[in-house]
């Protein structure tokens, strides 16, 4: 490796991300959850799972799928309940982060089909997004070639 390419192993930044929908230019992040492991997947901290507060007109405008979805698993429910903004979501999560990986852009994100939550970190959490590194570990590329192959 290059001296001057930083260092990508040693832990590993897993999101999941709920939203009202896949578009970032109309929906919005309902769900932020963050996990540290090492690079064998064992788990070093847990971060905060937070709940963001939307109101009844954002909430009106989602799918049907999704609504279904989200009302199945609890998470409407939750969302018309909690009272943490995505601000406070974004400094609790980034603040998660770097407790854990002091240098920004050192460490992927990783997650399942995390390109959309990408994306949505981007629009609307900016500070996260451009404290990881750019690449990504997408564990549903294992899945979609597992899938064709065995």
């Amino acid at each position: 490796m290059h001296e001057n390419t930083p260092r990508l192993h040693g832990v590993l930044v897993w999101m999941d991300l709920e939203m009202t929908g896949l578009d970032p230019e109309i929906d919005v992040i309902v769900e932020i959850a963050t996990l540290i492991t090492d690079d064998d997947l064992n788990v070093v901290a847990e971060g905060p799972d937070l709940v963001i507060h939307q109101s009844d007109e954002v909430l009106a405008a989602m799918s049907k799928v999704v609504l279904d979805m989200h009302t199945k698993s609890g998470l409407l429910e939750a969302i018309k309940t909690s009272t943490t903004t995505l601000e406070t979501a974004g400094l609790a999560t980034l603040e998660f982060i770097r407790q854990h990986i002091p240098e920004a852009r050192t460490i992927p994100l990783c997650g399942n089909s995390i390109g959309t939550d990408r994306r949505f970190l981007a629009k609307y959490l900016p500070e996260i997004e451009n404290y990881l590194h750019y690449r990504s570990v997408d564990v549903s590329t294992i899945k979609e070639l597992s899938r064709r192959w065995y």
